[in-house]
């Protein structure tokens, strides 16, 4: 038996995808790399809504959208990385508790 998929399911999916993520910002409030991978999975998640519509509606507007994201959301990491990087040289620690005071 197959069964067809729907723009629902896909919506449903990214809006489950959505709602981890939005957790996982609020549960962990500690560790950036898990902040910073908690917005990247809120990124694709809007993403695969883009996708949706675009593959159902018959328009190529939103996978060009979903290019910039993308593009957008790679550089954020690259700077976010390198920051944290940094961040971890000098304080030996990448809690956000203990990061209160980013002083030059």
């Amino acid at each position: 038996m197959m069964t067809t998929l729907t723009l629902g399911h896909f919506l449903s999916l990214g809006a489950l995808l959505f709602a981890l993520s939005v957790v996982g910002i609020f549960l962990n409030r500690r560790n950036l790399i898990v902040l910073l991978m908690c917005i990247e999975l809120m990124l694709l998640a809007v993403n695969i809504n883009f996708v949706a519509f675009a593959y159902f509606h018959g328009d190529l507007h939103g996978q060009v959208f979903v290019f910039f994201i993308l593009t957008v959301a790679a550089a954020e990491s690259a700077i976010g990385l390198a920051i944290l990087v940094l961040l971890f040289r000098n304080r030996q620690s990448i809690r956000v508790d203990e990061l209160n005071a980013l002083k030059g």
